[in-house]
C-alpha cells in the first residue's frame, strides 16, 4: 500500500477509535454492576459482569492502538512498517474483541447485517443504556473491519512471503 494511503488510513482509523472510545469511557464513568443489576436472578449479574469485563477489555484495546497509531503519526520519518503492525493490530485486537466478546453477552448474527436491521443479538436483554453503548458502537466497529480487511489474514500472507523471499 501507498505510503499516503496508509498514513490516511492511519488517521482515519485512530479518529474511529476516538470515537469509540469516548462512547464507552462515558458510559463505564456512568454505569457499574448495580447500576445495571435491576432484578436479582442467577442470569443477570453473570451477564453483566461478563458486559462490563468485555467493554472494559474492549476499551483498554482501543486506547492501546490509538496511542499507538499515534507514535505512527507524530514520528518524524513515516514507518509503513510500524503502521502496518499496528493497524494489523486494531484488526486482531479491537474488530475481533468487538465481534467475538470472550463472555458472549451479545454477538453478530450475519443474516440481518444486510438487512437494515440490527446484527447485534444479546444473549439477555440488556437495559436501554447497555444496549445504546453497543449499539452505538456497532457501526464505528463494522467500518473498521470493513477498512482494515486486508489485516485479518493477506497481511500475514504478505509478510511470510516477504520473510522466505528473503531467505531464498
Amino acid at each position: 500500500m501507498p505510503a499516503d494511503n496508509l498514513q490516511n488510513l492511519c488517521a482515519e482509523t485512530r479518529e474511529k477509535l476516538k470515537s469509540a472510545i469516548s462512547i464507552m469511557e462515558t458510559f463505564l464513568n456512568e454505569y457499574a454492576l448495580p447500576q445495571l443489576v435491576a432484578e436479582q436472578d442467577e442470569e443477570t449479574n453473570p451477564f453483566y459482569k461478563g458486559f462490563l469485563s468485555d467493554l472494559r477489555h474492549l476499551l483498554t484495546f482501543s486506547e492501546v492502538s490509538f496511542e499507538k497509531l499515534g507514535i505512527v503519526q507524530r514520528r518524524p520519518n513515516f514507518d509503513a512498517e510500524f503502521a502496518e503492525k499496528e493497524l494489523y493490530h486494531v484488526y486482531h485486537r479491537c474488530v475481533n474483541s468487538f465481534f467475538y466478546p470472550k463472555n458472549e453477552s451479545y454477538s453478530e448474527d450475519g443474516r440481518y447485517a444486510y438487512t437494515g436491521q440490527d446484527a447485534i443479538r444479546f444473549r439477555k436483554k440488556p437495559i436501554r443504556p447497555a444496549r445504546d453503548v453497543i449499539m452505538d458502537i456497532t457501526k464505528i466497529y463494522e467500518e473498521l473491519r470493513d477498512d482494515l480487511n486486508y489485516y485479518e489474514s493477506d497481511y500475514l500472507t504478505e509478510r511470510r512471503m516477504q520473510a522466505e523471499r528473503k531467505h531464498a
